[in-house]
């Protein structure tokens, strides 16, 4: 089904081009398609949760990494890999700590950032943004990396967070196979429910290695999506604002 077209302001169209939204979120991708690589190119997404099964954390960590290696050594086995060699000997191990412990560990709710409110003692009621988070993910398509920057901004409804925790928040949503969407509309939820607030801005701009490395190997590429809500949404000399500080270096 074709997406209905969003009007996009100036200074927008001149960061995105031409967009499409879907409720909130609005996605520009830069890439080339391939008829033949429909699964990058169309951004399947089922629902903004992320896909998990109800058993998903029955198993200690520890225990998944001992299975994950047991089944990456088959992988490297079947590839034709002399796992006898020095260098290959502790690859699946190390693999499968790095999913486990590191690339995928935004999958436990129980790494979920804690993030406590304060009063907002200044009566600051303009715009914060911060610009220029690292994103680090991995396209859960090809379960290769995702890698890019986002612009977080809200305006108080009478609270406010610590700093650090907008970055946190961004990283535990991004350490788990995802696709720009749901990462976008995760990100934004999560800060609208701890925040208390719907005056939420989101912006990713990020490179797949899906399309960088393999398929098209389109080296160039990027994606764009946006949530904007509330003021964000509504009053576009706010969205101009955002649009026009994340533009400066």
């Amino acid at each position: 089904m074709k997406r209905p077209e969003i009007l996009l302001s100036t200074q927008e169209k001149k960061l995105n081009g031409v967009g499409h939204v879907n409720g909130n979120t609005a996605i520009q991708s830069l890439h080339i398609h391939d008829e033949d690589d429909a699964i990058c190119d169309d951004h399947i997404c089922t629902g903004v949760e992320t896909p998990m099964r109800p058993d998903a954390f029955d198993l200690s960590d520890e225990e998944k990494i001992d299975l994950i290696a047991e089944k990456f050594t088959d992988i490297l086995h079947i590839l034709g890999l002399d796992l006898t060699d020095d260098s290959l000997r502790d690859t699946p191990r190390r693999v499968a700590k790095m999913y486990v412990k590191e690339v995928f560990s935004g999958l436990h709710p129980a790494r979920k950032p804690l993030v406590q409110l304060f009063d907002n003692a200044y009566k600051y009621n303009q715009m914060l943004l911060e610009k220029n988070i690292t994103v680090h993910s991995y396209c859960e398509h090809h379960l290769v990396p995702i890698i890019g920057v986002a612009h977080v901004a809200y305006i108080s409804s009478g609270k406010v967070i610590g700093l650090s925790k907008i970055n946190r928040i961004v990283r535990y949503f991004s350490k788990r196979p995802q696709v720009q969407e749901r990462l976008t509309e995760q990100i934004a939820m999560e800060l609208k429910n701890v925040l208390q607030t719907d005056d939420v801005a989101v912006y990713i701009d990020a490179e797949h290695f899906c399309v960088k490395t393999r398929g098209i190997e389109d080296a160039q590429s990027s994606t764009v999506t946006t949530h904007y809500s509330g003021k964000f949404l509504q009053d576009l000399q706010i969205r101009q604002e955002f649009l026009s500080i994340i533009a400066q270096k």
